[in-house]
């Protein structure tokens, strides 16, 4: 059987998803992680982009220790030199550059013809290769490109190193029969020496990202390249997920093998949904909470006499089990740690003395500590440990007709406290008036989703928050997890309002 190559690209083309944000130790978290899914390649970042990008690819080529670390780099030496030095430390670096090649692309937004076009991808492709023995090239915009200039765009690629090439579906705008076609194509007409990888990279517009990525495995495609849940630019990418499981449930058609560990699907996707502060659909294929829940009374019955009547997939394949958390007010410091570890976390040991302090707080108020308390509460102290300021207290003085009250109070890294009071129509908005006043900032809240982690009347509540910052029109996400609703409502809206704050 072949096997299927993985590269997940959640850290890079994921965070264009408008909103997301991973600071540099969420980045490492969610790239061990990945490591532990199985993953082969992992695009770390953009290490031009910025001082940031810079610092979590490094971090992530020194870290990881069986995947390829690769960095994007445009058809520009300062890309590539700046993608070398951050990835001089990785066991297995890889520079993944690129040029778009369809009409639309060259005139609008390159100016440059066919010819300069061909010159930078060998100029550039041949540079790179002399820095890195993997060389990926993708000709953006592929799907949308005239079919002969991309094979000559391919062969200059490959005539000038390129290792592995990559046909994106930038706007996702093929279908599987002609995206599969493309494949097809330039694998029987490329001339090469050396094994070529060729590689999908599709994204979701048109709903198709998954079905053209299979179409592309079909037509000889060794590589796929998407997201965890599909997140990403516009409507996203491939949600990676998907494409392992199609391929394990039918390798009877597919006939191919991968490396993904699927038992660790499940945590994987919960990571990055509360990293990223986007939910994860209930209905959402494989890792949704309603993929393995019946509600017909036809499919119950058939369900309970075999499940394979209504369950292709089961629900310990992906990781879905029953959480038994035996840690309690009572645990000790060595159980606790045992438990990070199996949760797949990586800790110093100041991090850990910090979340053994959250957790013993927790378990005060808290019967039966789940899995899903910890991850949060883990997360939590992760994305806090970035902020600006903090959340110190809230009060709130309700009445059941008239006006409520907040009084909110910040804290920073020099124990600096701001504090400020604000009414609203309601106890959520007083609290967010008040902060938008400690914080000088008058954003746009364009979504709030509250839900419990857990059932049971000592859930904690979880709550995300979006806010469109009306002078730059970005978006930014916070979550907020606590035992109180109004104290978790509050956490979301700081931790979004520190992202507005920084990005200006």
């Amino acid at each position: 059987m072949r096997k299927i190559q993985f590269f997940d690209t959640t850290l890079r083309d994921g965070e264009q998803t408008p909103g997301v944000n991973f600071n540099t130790k969420e980045k490492v978290q969610i790239a061990l992680q990945l490591e532990k899914w199985g993953i082969d390649v992992i695009e770390a970042g953009f290490p031009i982009a910025s001082p940031g990008d810079f610092e979590a690819v490094q971090s992530i080529a020194q870290q990881v220790k069986k995947m390829t670390v690769t960095g994007l780099a445009r058809c520009q030496k300062k890309d590539i030199d700046r993608a070398h030095e951050a990835l001089k430390d990785a066991v297995d670096p890889q520079i993944h550059v690129f040029l778009a090649t369809s009409d639309v692309h060259m005139h609008y937004k390159l100016k440059m013809t066919r010819e300069e076009v061909l010159a930078s991808i060998k100029e550039h492709v041949s540079y790179a290769r002399s820095l890195f023995e993997k060389v990926q090239f993708s000709p953006e915009d592929a799907s949308r490109t005239e079919k002969d200039f991309l094979l000559e765009a391919v062969q200059t690629a490959i005539d000038a190193g390129a290792t592995i090439i990559n046909i994106p579906d930038t706007v996702g705008y093929s279908n599987p029969t002609e995206y599969g076609k493309i494949f097809k194509s330039l694998i029987e007409n490329i001339r090469s020496d050396r094994e070529i990888i060729f590689s999908s990279h599709c994204h979701d517009d048109l709903g198709m990202a998954t079905a053209n990525a299979l179409a592309a495995i079909e037509n000889g495609a060794n590589r796929v390249e998407g997201t965890i849940n599909g997140i990403g630019e516009r409507a996203g990418n491939t949600a990676l997920e998907e494409v392992a499981l199609a391929l394990a449930i039918r390798k009877d058609f597919y006939q191919c093998e991968t490396p993904i560990i699927l038992s660790e699907t499940k945590r994987t996707s919960e990571l990055i949904s509360r990293l990223s502060g986007i939910p994860v659909p209930k209905n959402k294929a494989v890792v949704g909470d309603n993929a393995f829940a019946h509600e017909s009374g036809i499919h119950q019955d058939g369900v309970l006499k075999n499940p394979e009547t209504y369950e292709i997939i089961t629900p310990t394949m992906v990781g879905v089990t029953q959480n038994s958390l035996p840690l309690g007010k009572l645990s000790g410091r060595h159980a606790f740690n045992a438990k990070l570890e199996e949760l797949g976390y990586q800790f110093t040991d100041a991090d850990s003395k910090e979340a053994f302090k959250r957790f013993k707080r927790l378990a005060d108020k808290k019967k039966q500590i789940t899995d899903k308390d910890l991850v949060a509460l883990l997360a939590d102290q992760s994305r806090e440990e970035t902020e600006a300021y903090k959340l110190a207290e809230v009060q709130v003085q309700y009445s059941s007709n008239g006006y409520q009250g907040a009084i909110v109070s910040i804290i920073n890294e020099e124990n600096e406290t701001k504090v400020a009071s604000k009414i609203g129509s309601g106890s959520i908005q007083a609290i967010y008036n008040t902060i938008d006043e400690l914080f000088q900032q008058a954003p746009e809240l364009t979504e709030y989703e509250i839900q419990a982690l857990t059932g049971g009347e000592d859930a904690q509540a979880e709550v995300r928050v979006t806010l469109r910052d009306t002078q730059t029109k970005k978006e930014f996400r916070g979550i907020g997890v606590d035992f109180d609703v109004l104290h978790a409502s509050a956490k979301a809206y700081v931790k979004a309002s520190n992202q507005i704050a920084s990005n200006r």
